[in-house]
């Protein structure tokens, strides 16, 4: 007996767009534009952003938990406009809006006409994180922008069967992973809904795999410089997962999830995985809803953070809206209509005036300090952006006042990757280098062992005590505004005498 393998599904071919329908969503995305300039003028730099032009201007292939794009970006953008938040933030910017564009353009492909391109634009532009992470520039902006072009790449190939695709999805897949170390889960994912759901084609497509070798190739560099360094990316994901008992673990991971998704975007989220998983004529990008579940829960496993997630959020609103759309054509009642219209219209109202209310409009005198260190936790976004003159201003006076002599063997150590990025590139010119074990800043190097005398800015005492035969308070920086720890109820230490040499201390007080 002979068995007949089933076709795959036969390729649909997309009518023409109405002009109205790329006007629309041109229209969201140039208003998005609108409220991300006009967020980027306010307040000042997010302490991430002052770690990215530190690490710029220590440029490399590696670096201890990111790789080297945005730090590349920053160093750009400061050279072409230096001091210009807008200039720095802009390529985070284009990239939130290129994706609302390149989202729409994903529900054309699944057969959507003008309102599902719109509702996915609109979903997209109005969900709290997707929009407003690109208000500074951030590796989350960039890469979230970086997976819905690589999903759009993926889809069209499937609708159209044209392998150039397929070097292209790997082009920008190499790219991500200059980014962020998140994108081998979309393809392993990936991998596993194509085999089980179809089309098992794209797994016997020689260009994917050429692909792949590609971005192996490309990703060399930076593999051999965690290698070298003994793989810190493996710790900083151990830290994440220690990190994610304060936004409630496994329990609170998809909860979290949706809700960064905005009121239009949950709905459109949990149908979108419903539709394509279930919805005949979405059955041949099944693949995407098995992708966006197997993320899930690879990230609760992992104890990932919520957002991880995110960059699939835009073939998934095109789903629910393409699914939403069908739906309302096959309503005959007009009241019943109605009531759907209607009912989309608040869930867009409600997400533009929650997107509205998120951004920063508000006078920097106008807004109250942090109750406490949780508050300051809950609005990092916001708090962050806050302090960090009032602290470079606090340890250049602090620096000041040592005699000259210990001036001239000294150095300046901070408890924190912000701070230090913050006096590198507030206060570099006035101050000795800038050291920190934080984060990626304890690879940049440990301080010399001529420099004896040290002004360490907060810190833990105890280590300090254990490090240095003198520990004196030179002063306080307490922001009205900012992070508790980083620029508020911060001593200034003068530690001298050191007890032991950096080579041997360093490895042990760095950390992620």
């Amino acid at each position: 007996m002979t068995t007949t393998r089933t076709a795959d599904p036969p390729l649909r071919e997309t009518g023409t767009v109405p002009a109205f329908a790329t006007v629309a969503v041109l229209g969201v995305a140039a208003a998005s534009a609108v409220v991300l300039l006009l967020s980027a003028t306010r307040y000042g730099y997010f302490g991430d952003e002052l770690y990215f032009l530190a690490a710029g201007r220590r440029l490399s292939w590696g670096y201890a938990d990111q790789g080297p794009v945005l730090p590349f970006l920053a160093w750009l953008m400061d050279g072409l406009a230096p001091g210009s938040l807008v200039a720095l933030r802009l390529p985070a910017i284009v990239a939130a809006v290129l994706a609302i564009v390149v989202s729409a353009q994903i529900a054309r492909e699944l057969g959507g006409g003008r309102g599902a391109q719109l509702l996915t634009a609109a979903a997209y532009a109005t969900s709290p994180f997707l929009l407003l992470q690109a208000k500074n520039l951030s590796t989350n902006a960039l890469d979230s922008a970086l997976w819905v072009l690589i999903t759009w790449l993926v889809v069209r190939w499937v609708r159209t069967r044209r392998d150039g695709l397929l070097p292209a999805a790997a082009a920008v897949t190499a790219i991500d992973m200059q980014v962020k170390w998140l994108v081998p889960f979309f393809w392993l994912a990936l991998a596993v809904g194509v085999a089980v759901v179809g089309p098992r084609d794209l797994l016997r497509r020689p260009l994917l795999w050429l692909g792949g070798v590609l971005v192996v190739c490309a990703t060399i560099p930076t593999l051999l410089w965690q290698a070298e360094h003994g793989w810190p990316q493996l710790a900083l994901t151990a830290a994440v997962r220690r990190e994610q008992q304060y936004t409630g673990g496994m329990v609170g991971f998809v909860p979290l999830a949706v809700l960064i998704a905005g009121a239009l975007g949950a709905v459109l989220l949990c149908y979108g995985i419903w539709a394509l998983l279930r919805h005949p004529k979405l059955r041949p990008y099944r693949f995407l809803g098995v992708v966006t579940v197997l993320l899930f829960v690879i990230f609760v496993v992992t104890g990932g953070r919520v957002y991880y997630v995110a960059g699939m959020y835009g073939a998934v609103f095109a789903a629910g809206a393409v699914a939403v759309s069908e739906s309302a054509a096959r309503v005959s009642s007009p009241v019943r209509r109605r009531l759907l219209i209607g009912s989309g219209a608040v869930l867009t109202a409600v997400s533009v005036l929650v997107v509205l209310g998120s951004t920063p409009w508000q006078p920097a005198e106008d807004i109250p300090p942090p109750e406490n260190d949780a508050a300051a936790a809950v609005q990092l976004g916001l708090y962050g952006e806050f302090g960090w003159p009032e602290l470079a201003a606090g340890v250049v006076a602090a620096y000041e006042s040592l005699p000259a002599r210990e001036r001239e063997q000294s150095a300046v150590i901070t408890g924190s990757y912000w701070q230090a990025g913050a006096l590198d590139h507030l206060a570099g010119d006035r101050l000795p280098p800038v050291y920190s074990p934080a984060r990626g800043f304890g690879y940049f190097g440990a301080p010399p062992d001529t420099a004896t005398t040290m002004v360490c800015v907060g810190g833990d005492t105890g280590r300090l005590r254990a490090q240095f035969a003198v520990l004196e308070p030179l002063g306080r920086v307490d922001s009205r505004l900012g992070v508790p720890g980083d620029t508020r109820d911060v001593t200034l230490w003068k530690c001298a005498q050191p007890r032991d040499t950096w080579a041997r201390v360093w490895p042990e007080w760095k950390h992620m």
